[in-house]
């Protein structure tokens, strides 16, 4: 027998109501889901009880500051999400492959380049689909694509992850740098057994307590242990203290060119370099890719191979 919700539900757009049950966990708030959807928190509460009242079970526990997921709204959200990219790949196969994407997507980019040269793919993205909003989320950690609904990160350095699709968009080149302070008028160093006794700078994302240098002609190898006067997770603060005289640093050439050209900082054993850092872009493994993230995936893979100096990998690479 059909109870009297499930007639209501009938001549309703039942996507609708999954679509907005997702938008209310993800937003944290009913108003707040009711300004991304651009309507009222009212509708979006009669939304969520005509669901609940579908369905038969509480899909969230509401108090006055929060809100949060039962037992049931949490399979709920994990299957509502599911149906939704399901229902947007359908219709873009119905509709064609040219079909503009439209919605959100959510990318975790790190913070030096997602300040800086990532800005410019994504702004081309947002100009060729006006239908599409970003949320552009800075930090250098990995994400949980799923748990944290993300579509995408951008990802420097190697991706271990084997639960995730990695596509390689080219690679860092990374030099030895310091300011000519540190070098005190002294010429600048040319082998790596001079560095070594050089105060130095850390970027503990990729080395902390060792350098490990090859010659760019030769292929030699130099490995030297540093004692870093200072330790930081941030390029841009790592290229700052450099300037200021600090240390000698190793890091991504783009970040250092305009202090090059200015003279702040002198590229040291200009011979020797680190081995460069992969830059992927990495994403969740679905049957259903939805047209949103193919876009990006495409722009991204055009535009950087160029920026970063490297060629793309044209294969999916499964880590």
């Amino acid at each position: 027998m059909t109870t009297p919700a499930q007639t209501a539900a009938a001549g309703t757009d039942r996507m609708l109501l999954i679509e907005t049950f997702v938008r209310i966990v993800e937003a944290g708030s009913l108003s707040a889901a009711a300004a991304q959807m651009g309507g009222t928190q009212p509708t979006v509460s009669r939304r969520l009880q005509l669901l609940e009242r579908t369905m038969g079970v509480r899909l969230l526990q509401r108090s006055t500051h929060a809100i949060r997921l039962t037992e049931d709204g949490q399979r709920c959200y994990e299957r509502a999400k599911e149906l939704i990219a399901t229902w947007q790949s359908f219709e873009s196969e119905v509709r064609g492959a040219d079909d503009e994407p439209y919605g959100t997507l959510r990318v975790v980019a790190p913070h030096a380049f997602g300040q800086d040269q990532f800005v410019d793919p994504l702004a081309r993205y947002l100009q060729q689909y006006p239908n599409m909003r970003v949320e552009w989320l800075l930090h250098d950690r990995m994400p949980d694509l799923i748990a944290e609904n993300v579509d995408c990160a951008i990802r420097v350095g190697a991706v271990t992850d084997p639960s995730v699709i990695a596509v390689k968009l080219g690679v860092v080149p990374r030099i030895v740098i310091a300011s000519p302070d540190l070098l005190r008028g002294e010429p600048a160093p040319q082998h790596p057994s001079e560095l070594a006794r050089l105060p130095w700078l850390a970027l503990r994302t990729f080395y902390r307590t060792e350098v490990s240098l090859t010659h760019c002609e030769t292929g030699e190898t130099a490995r030297f242990g540093i004692q870093p006067r200072l330790s930081t997770d941030g390029l841009h603060a790592l290229r700052k203290a450099a300037v200021l005289g600090l240390g000698v640093a190793l890091g991504s050439e783009w970040a250092m060119q305009d202090d090059l050209a200015a003279g702040r900082l002198v590229h040291v054993a200009p011979q020797w370099r680190a081995d460069p850092l992969p830059v992927s872009l990495v994403y969740a493994p679905s049957r259903f890719q939805p047209a949103r993230l193919r876009r990006f995936i495409e722009i991204m893979r055009e535009y950087l191979p160029v920026e970063l100096g490297g060629p793309a990998d044209a294969g999916l690479l499964r880590r």
